[in-house]
């Protein structure tokens, strides 16, 4: 079922979404971001650095956020700002589920055929939020 437009509003949220922290997730999406960070790859030196194992680099967590957004509103969704902050790292074996809410939604003054939408966003895995923020998209004044 594609997203309606017309029903976007304050206080919608979007469906949940769950994405596995698997080893290989955190090792291939830190090389193919180019974060050569030993932490993020390399268990016994990130435990060496005071982690108890490997963890999620920001630039994948940005990645999942864009997921989780274009996910929800679809290719006529367009991504403007992303605004995170993050806190618990994420460790494999976990699983990091992602939540939001349309915080805002106004209309563009030149450009009526679409419309600004601000969304709160929050990835939380077992250790508490990993990722919290907002991201601002423009999508499609009506259903069309």
């Amino acid at each position: 079922m594609s997203l309606k437009f017309s029903s976007i509003e304050v206080g919608v949220e979007l469906p949940t979404l769950s994405i596995p922290i698997t080893r290989s997730l955190i090792v291939t999406t830190a090389i193919a971001s180019r974060d050569y960070q030993d932490v993020h790859h390399h268990h016994e030196l990130a435990q060496d650095r005071g982690s108890k194992d490997i963890f999620m680099n920001i630039l994948t967590t940005n990645g999942l956020v864009g997921r989780y957004i274009t996910d929800w509103s679809g290719p006529k969704g367009h991504i403007k700002e992303v605004n995170i902050r993050l806190g618990a790292p994420n460790y494999p074996d976990d699983t990091m589920v992602m939540y939001g809410q349309v915080a805002s939604v106004e209309a563009i003054a030149q450009d009526p055929t679409r419309k600004m939408v601000v969304v709160a966003i929050r990835g939380t895995n077992s250790l508490g939020d990993h990722v919290t923020g907002t991201v601002r998209l423009t999508v499609p004044g009506e259903d069309n």
